[in-house]
């Protein structure tokens, strides 16, 4: 009699047609179960791993420091550019209070800008072009009446300085010489058209997305500390808006004056040259407006040493109503900076980046002061 039942499995079979299955996800035999155990982490105060890890992270580190002196003009641009949109923003903020949406409040700024810089390069330009062609002019007159002077005729009459002056002054190619020929001109004015409209391009995007950039910077700060790392942003982006815009409110003031001024006493025909170039310098902090009053008296001597005393007089007297009434009032809700703060910041500034860090330091000062103060500070006093 035939048996027609199976003989049993054993145990045997049923582990081999275990393991024989495939898993679906790894495509290997048994799984992943079948590729060992994981071993026990690495020991990150071994010697080697310490020693890799810090090669690595010195190397990586020099490669960003050689890098960023690669892109450091770059880089400079940025920096203009986020200064100049945050030194806008209160102008957009006057807009949106008012009931227009940030878009097209940066739009009316910025159309208010740009006919701005349209109406100076139509209207002032050729007046400050013209003014400089007659002070050029006039300057060979200036040399021989200084030339009358005992002292400086001394002095000449040694070094042959004013020869050498007045025939670098009135050689007609000085400007060449100073950025190294035609050239040299040419490229200099291509560059600064060039970097011109990269600030621009680049402040008007941190101007209409400067709500989202800031919002962006502050989430890489934990949740935790997301709240006052804010806080602490936009006081700051106030301070330096509030600087910017407190700064070309104070040059305005010297320029304005200084045209009045210089109308009254009888230099008509160099004022709005002189009057411009006050108003360019005085935006530098600390020497800017007496560097512009040495240039305007100097010229002054020279047409009429009675113009000259009452430009003395008037810009000691200026200088003391600019840094004692003017410039606590425009920069009182902007920044708070004590005065050896002020020139140790500017003088820095200064020999780092030039006139550009001159500008910068005192706005980049105050951000570090309050930062000081309200982290720093604050975290000692708890202890």
């Amino acid at each position: 009699m035939s048996n027609d039942a199976s003989p049993p499995e054993t145990d045997s079979d049923t582990d081999s047609d275990t393991h024989g299955e495939t898993d679906g996800e790894t495509g290997a035999v048994g799984g992943p179960a079948h590729l060992g155990e994981p071993g026990a982490p690495l020991d990150h105060k071994a010697p080697f791993f310490v020693g890799f890890v810090g090669a690595s992270g010195a190397l990586i580190a020099f490669w960003l420091l050689t890098n960023i002196a690669e892109i450091s003009s770059t880089l400079m641009l940025i920096i203009v550019s986020l200064f100049l949109a945050a030194g806008l923003n209160p102008a957009v903020v006057f807009f949106e209070r008012r009931g227009l949406r940030r878009s097209y409040a940066v739009v009316v700024v910025t159309a208010c800008v740009l006919v701005a810089v349209t109406l100076f390069l139509v209207a002032i330009v050729p007046v400050i072009t013209e003014q400089v062609r007659s002070i050029t002019d006039a300057a060979p007159g200036w040399f021989d009446r200084l030339q009358n002077n005992k002292q400086v005729q001394e002095i000449d009459d040694e070094y042959d300085v004013i020869d050498k002056a007045r025939d670098y002054v009135t050689g007609g190619d000085f400007v060449s010489t100073l950025f190294g020929g035609a050239l040299g001109v040419g490229l200099k004015v291509l560059g600064a058209l060039f970097n011109a409209f990269i600030v621009l391009v680049l402040t008007l995007y941190f101007l209409s997305s400067l709500a989202t950039t800031k919002s962006a910077l502050y989430r890489l700060a934990p949740a935790s500390r997301r709240d006052r790392v804010g806080r602490l942003g936009d006081r700051i982006f106030e301070s330096v808006g509030g600087y910017v815009s407190g700064a070309f409110i104070v040059a305005m003031c010297a320029g304005i004056s200084s045209l009045v001024f210089l109308f009254i006493v009888g230099l008509g025909k160099y004022a709005v040259a002189l009057a411009f170039v006050v108003a360019v310098l005085d935006v530098i902090p600390m020497i800017g407006a007496t560097i512009g009053a040495v240039i305007v008296t100097a010229i002054a001597f020279a047409e009429d040493p009675k113009i000259g005393i009452a430009c003395v007089i008037f810009y000691v007297i200026y200088q003391q109503v600019e840094n004692y009434l003017i410039y606590p009032r425009v920069m009182s809700k902007s920044v708070d900076v004590p005065g050896a703060v002020t020139v140790i910041a500017a003088l820095v500034g200064a020999a780092l980046l030039g006139v550009v860090g001159a500008l910068l330091a005192i706005p980049t000062a105050a951000a570090v002061l309050m930062l000081t103060r309200e982290v720093f500070v604050r975290r000692q006093d708890q202890r």
